[in-house]
């Protein structure tokens, strides 16, 4: 699935720029299509997220996963359709961005909930870090297929897409009999999602690594403007366009294999604000680069610093939040992630059509730096604690007095 999804969002964004600078646009006016394209996505998302955990929570998580990927396999057949017959325009583009965004507001809560339920806790880290190994493989590969199959034939990188989401719903149909978690609380929906809410901000852990991670990539997200520098800053063209996609994903990967074979288990919140750090840093010089090797280098630390962070975080997460209340939370957690990218996106190439490509970018690693001073500053929680252990009582909704007032 990630395969097909990464393929076509890669060529979306690249249709989408190309279609607006083919049309007279410069290149602020063409960044600020890539600007509404994010956003079209993220506000599906933002609408549906609280629903979404809700119906991960009360309805069969592996049905809701399938009919999420159907809608993207329609949503790539569709693409395919419109460029194999030179009809593909902005409006086409905009049109299946808002489907995508319904689409994975239901996915994220539904898959991120479901497993949990499949591997014993103990190995919860160990089974996100295999299953972030997958993920960027996905982020690696998807790319290339955009990208290089682009060159051959505009509408093939569609057509394998939606082959591929074929293929994950076969996968999702192989995962046996999940059972419904017990309701706790009141059985009211709105009231289930409110209690998801207050969860998330009652406990520190779960709600400052979320927001550490939504302002941080909010911030430094420079992925939608990688068509900008592969036509007009970098002059790499789409199988450039490919490497600087796939250059994250690379970095993701090494990290996520390393943490399989080594899970982290000490000072995790410390190492998770260093990793942001790092993040932010090599966004900056990335931003600054006009040399490929350079470009592609930065990238590759960008995608093992937000891994690291990201690793931390879902395994926080997840083992700090009971099971009756996963799918809300990760509807939360999903919704912040949106709002880094989809949003994110948004943010970045309406920067870039007010003060250009390159000072955005580097705008935003500052952003992420000045992020990490601050979020170091107010959650304490942060700084201080060492491993993933969860509090004997969840319901607490924050860590054990012990894991809080440890020292450095």
């Amino acid at each position: 699935m990630t395969l097909a999804q990464y393929a076509m969002l890669l060529i979306i964004g690249w249709q989408t720029y190309n279609i607006a600078r083919d049309g007279g646009m410069s290149v602020g006016a063409a960044s600020g299509q890539l600007a509404l394209i994010g956003l079209l996505q993220f506000i599906p998302l933002f609408l549906l997220t609280p629903f979404s955990g809700l119906a991960a929570d009360r309805l069969n998580r592996r049905n809701v996963a399938r009919l999420t990927v159907l809608l993207q396999a329609i949503c790539a057949a569709i693409l395919a359709a419109l460029t194999w017959n030179d009809s593909i325009n902005l409006t086409g583009l905009f049109s299946v961005a808002v489907l995508l965004g319904i689409a994975r507001a239901f996915a994220g809560p539904a898959l991120s909930a479901l497993a949990p339920n499949l591997v014993p806790k103990a190995i919860l880290p160990t089974a996100i870090a295999l299953s972030s190994i997958a993920w960027q493989v996905g982020m690696i590969v998807g790319p290339a297929i955009g990208g290089y199959f682009y060159v051959v034939d505009p509408a093939l990188p569609y057509m394998i897409s939606a082959g591929l989401f074929i293929v994950s719903l076969f996968a999702l149909g192989m995962i046996g009999h999940v059972p419904k978690p017990k309701r706790v609380g009141t059985d009211r929906p709105i009231g289930q999602i409110v209690d998801g809410l207050k969860y998330v901000i009652r406990n520190k852990m779960v709600f400052s690594t979320i927001t550490l991670d939504l302002f941080a990539v909010f911030l430094a997200g420079a992925t939608a403007l990688f068509p900008v520098y592969a036509r007009d800053v970098l002059q790499v063209g789409a199988t450039g366009l490919s490497q600087l996609a796939a250059a994250p994903a690379v970095g993701a990967a090494i990290t996520a294999l390393w943490f399989s074979f080594r899970p982290l288990k000490t000072n995790v919140g410390p190492k998770m604000l260093w990793a942001v750090a790092i993040f932010g840093i090599a966004t900056i010089v990335f931003g600054l680069s006009k040399f490929m090797p350079l470009s592609l280098a930065m990238l590759f630390i960008v995608g093992a610093a937000d891994m690291f962070s990201v690793y931390i975080r879902q395994s926080l997460v997840q083992l700090h939040t009971p099971d009756d209340k996963r799918g809300r939370v990760s509807s939360v957690s999903l919704l912040t992630i949106s709002a880094s990218n989809e949003f994110g996106d948004f943010f970045s190439g309406t920067l870039a059509f007010f003060i250009g490509p390159v000072a955005a970018v580097v705008t935003g690693g500052m952003g992420a730096l000045a992020t990490v001073a601050l979020w170091s500053s107010i959650f304490p929680v942060l700084r201080n604690t060492r491993t993933f252990d969860p509090p004997d009582e969840l319901e607490g909704a924050e860590p054990p007095k012990e894991t809080q007032e440890q020292k450095l």
